[in-house]
Formats: structure tokens, sequence, C-alpha cells
């Protein structure tokens, strides 16, 4: 004798999945605005990456790569410039350090908007994650109901021979029976 189980759909998952559809778009939308509003305002300060940068020689800087190119190349010129002493190392009545500490300046600030465009990517990746996740929540909650016999034990403590059925079964409505798939034929050698 076996038992059946009928299982219905989780509402609540699919509401879930929505919130999570939902909460990707959000994040899309506000990493593509906030990389947006990185780029002009960087851009704004009409900065050109050195003639003798590694990369991205005399581009504009309005990106995260021309922005990390122009930074290694102050740092280049105030290395130079202190004899490769840190700011912290000049004297404080050398002339070249307040050059120095300019230059560790825009060097963080290059790097803050590094880090900003860094991050407006991660954003942007997750919130793709969310909407796969968001999507598949959804579609997972929203099957068919499924008739699931299970096998139950028979007189001699052994297991009966009802088979296990996961697929969609409408109600009030016997499934035909199913005949097991002839094994694949080996080719002869």
């Amino acid at each position: 004798m076996s038992s059946t189980v009928t299982v219905h759909p989780t509402k609540g998952v699919r509401g879930i999945g929505m919130i999570t559809v939902i909460a990707g778009i959000v994040m899309i939308v506000l990493g593509v605005g906030v990389w947006v509003v990185v780029s002009q305002t960087l851009s704004a300060e009409e900065i050109t990456v050195s003639e003798d940068a590694n990369m991205f020689a005399g581009q504009h800087v309005a990106g995260p790569f021309t922005a990390y190119a122009q930074a290694e190349v102050i740092d280049k010129h105030a290395t130079e410039m202190a004899d490769g002493k840190t700011y912290a190392q000049l004297d404080q009545d050398d002339p070249v350090r307040d050059s120095v500490m300019d230059a560790s300046f825009l060097r963080a600030s290059l790097f803050t908007s590094v880090v900003a465009f860094g991050v407006c990517a991660l954003v942007i990746g997750l919130g793709i994650v969310f909407i796969l996740l968001g999507s598949a929540l959804r579609k997972l909650a929203g099957g068919p109901q499924v008739v699931i016999d299970s096998p139950s034990l028979t007189s001699e403590g052994g297991l009966s021979h009802a088979a296990h059925r996961a697929d969609p079964v409408e109600p009030d409505r016997p499934s035909a029976p199913t005949t097991p798939a002839a094994p694949p034929e080996r080719p002869s050698t």
C-alpha cells in the first residue's frame, strides 16, 4: 500500500522572488547611476594621463583605468622629486614636502574614484545575480501541483514496489502506467 502526497506551490516564495527581482533592478539602476556621476565628475576635472605613463598616455581621465594610470604617474613623479622618500620621511623644512603632500592627496582622490567604480561594478553584478535568483524562485514556486507516491512497508518489513512519481498530475485523474525503457544497444566492434 502506498500513500500519496499532493505538494502545492508556496505562494510566499513567489513574493520573495518578485522582491528579489525588484531589488536586483534597483541595484543595477543605482550602480549605473553612480558610475555615470563619478565618471562625469572625474571628467569635469579635465585631467589627462601624462605622456610618460605606462598605459593610456595622453587620454582623458574619465574611468577607472585612466584614473589608476594617472595615480601611478603622480606617484612616480613625486618619488623622483623626493629622491625616493615619502612625505613622512621628508624633513619639515624641505621645500619639496608640500609638492609631495599634494601628490599624495591627488593619488588618494584618484584611487577613491577607482574604488567607487569598483563598488558600482560589484553592485551591478549583484543586481544581475538577484534578478536571476528571483526569477528562479518565481519559476520554482509557480509550478503545477505535484503528486508524489511514497513507498510503504509490506508485511515482510521490506519496501513495496510503489513507484516514486514527481511528474505533474492533474488532480482527480490517475496517471498512465509507465513501462521501463529498454537499455541502449551497444555497437559491435
